[in-house]
């Protein structure tokens, strides 16, 4: 009996490799580290905390550094190398990247807006579920097996849920949370029901094992394989806030602290997009004639609802600046959707999804710096309308130039220039694909973006009402605003930098 259970045991032992893991690993022990320290430290050294969950985040992000150029694979069945559920490629590294960078000037955010709440936050709570947050989604573009992305998902989504919350007293957060929490549920489960469904087709869980397998299902499964397909995509689609699945968004970035929205905004996208590319490119590439049409509906349905939305907002709305913001999140994921579901139509897969990565960098520091400076405002400005941005040059005329700069990177318009070359991009995938319909769509709605875009900027060069009132800058706040104006200028710039990221290494 000893005998024959050694060989099973021997086959069940799976190599680690700590140095492909250490990204993901450092932002959640450095999580426990302030779950545990906070029972200790005393209530006036609880902003330590923050500075050490920045710290732990540095850290993640600067361990990137040695995987550079370096594929690594992790965590493999030792009968089957090629089967493994962790593996730091290209496409891991420039996700896990985004993902880090972003969760990094979101708490840099954090810091100052923790300081303003007067301990309506509780300091401790907050910074654990937000590295907590951040590990899982940094574990999620490294998942290669669908039992690994489903729990990336899952621990990225639920201390969202509680950050979302977190505020005491108020009634705004706890709706926006209930809400975010209920649908994204909902999305959770029906998710699992596709997994299962594959899992049945197939007999694994294995994204590379699934590609070749599901091609070779009997005739009686066929039907099974489809419907788990479909399914499987509808949580992805919910965090990327595909239409009809974005209906939390709006209610939740206003009911949540700012610089949640703002993480919620790039890295919760960032999470959707790259489990989104995952089940459909890697491990379902056969069944393209199922998820490519769903994909580009999804993406002309996304853009033109979000657009609308942003359209029709009222400046002097409470927190119309955060809804515009919100629903332009929405439109820019329908641009995002664009080059995934033109990887079905085209041979070269690797270059249309490039195109969504290079996007996703683009939107992600931009809209954070968009972000930052309406946390600026918002310090003084508590219902951060947009008419509350009136003359804000004459405030504080660098805030600003930097909105400005942000938003006609977000419009694609100079000297926004790595948002015009990023949705060039985008365009191109979609005509090189055959999607002429798509691109189409697309550059209607890049038009109705303008509208509003233009109007906001506008309104920072007006005369302002009564008498300027200056806007002091923390240091934190200084350094997220100053972190994205750098790498905003620096790639509009150099935008084919942006081209680097077109080789994904996924196939």
């Amino acid at each position: 009996m000893s005998s024959l259970a050694q060989p099973l045991a021997a086959s069940l032992v799976q190599s680690v490799d700590w140095l492909a893991i250490a990204p993901p690993t450092v932002a959640a022990v450095v999580a426990l580290a302030i779950l545990v320290a906070d029972l200790f430290v005393p209530e006036e050294r609880k902003p330590l905390l923050g500075w050490l969950s920045v710290a732990g985040l540095t850290a993640s992000t600067v361990l990137l550094i040695p995987l550079v150029d370096d594929d690594r694979s992790t965590f493999c069945l030792p009968d089957a190398p090629t089967a493994c559920s962790y593996t730091a490629d290209r496409f891991t590294l420039v996700i896990q990247l985004l993902v880090l960078g972003g969760a990094l000037l979101a708490a840099l955010l954090s810091v100052t807006a923790l300081k303003d709440a007067r301990k309506q936050l509780p300091e401790g709570e907050f910074w654990f579920l937000l590295l907590s947050s951040a590990a899982g989604a940094a574990l999620l573009p490294a998942s290669r097996d669908l039992a690994t992305l489903i729990v990336a998902l899952e621990v990225a989504s639920l201390p969202a849920f509680a950050l979302v919350g977190l505020r005491h007293g108020d009634k705004r957060s706890s709706e926006a949370a209930l809400k975010f929490f209920l649908s994204s549920v909902t999305a959770t489960a029906v998710s699992l029901m596709g997994i299962s469904f594959v899992y049945a087709s197939t007999g694994t869980l294995y994204l590379t094992q699934v590609a070749d397998r599901i091609q070779h299902v009997d005739g009686q499964l066929h039907t099974l394989a489809q419907t788990g397909v479909v399914l499987t995509l509808v949580g992805f689609a919910f965090k990327t806030a595909a239409v009809p699945f974005h209906f939390w968004v709006p209610d939740t970035y206003v009911g949540a602290p700012l610089p949640i929205a703002a993480y919620l905004s790039v890295v919760g996208k960032a999470v959707g997009f790259s489990g989104l590319i995952l089940v459909t490119v890697v491990a379902l590439p056969s069944y393209d004639d199922v998820w490519g049409p769903a994909l580009a509906a999804l993406a002309a349905l996304t853009m033109t609802v979000g657009n609308v939305g942003a359209l029709r907002q009222q400046a002097t709305r409470a927190y119309s600046a955060v809804r515009l913001l919100a629903w332009s999140s929405v439109g820019q994921a329908g641009y995002l959707l664009v080059p995934i579901a033109a990887s079905a139509y085209t041979d070269d897969a690797e270059h249309a999804v490039g195109s969504t990565v290079a996007y996703a960098l683009m939107y992600g520091v931009v809209n954070l710096g968009a972000f930052a400076v309406a946390a600026l405002v918002g310090r003084t400005r508590l219902l951060n309308r947009v008419s509350d941005y009136r003359g804000l040059y004459a405030k504080n005329p660098l805030a600003a130039l930097l909105l400005a700069f942000f938003l006609l990177c977000l419009a694609g318009l100079p000297p926004g220039i790595i948002g015009l070359f990023a949705k060039v991009t985008v365009f191109s995938a979609a005509v090189d694909a055959g999607l002429g319909w798509l691109a189409v769509v697309m550059a209607v709605n890049v038009v109705i973006a303008l509208f509003y875009y233009l109007q906001w900027t506008a309104l920072l060069f007006r005369a302002p009402e009564g008498e300027p009132v200056r806007h002091r800058v923390p240091a934190p706040l200084t350094a997220a605003i100053t972190l994205t104006a750098v790498l905003g200028i620096a790639l509009s710039g150099a935008p084919q930098l942006v081209l680097r990221f077109a080789d994904t290494g996924l196939f």
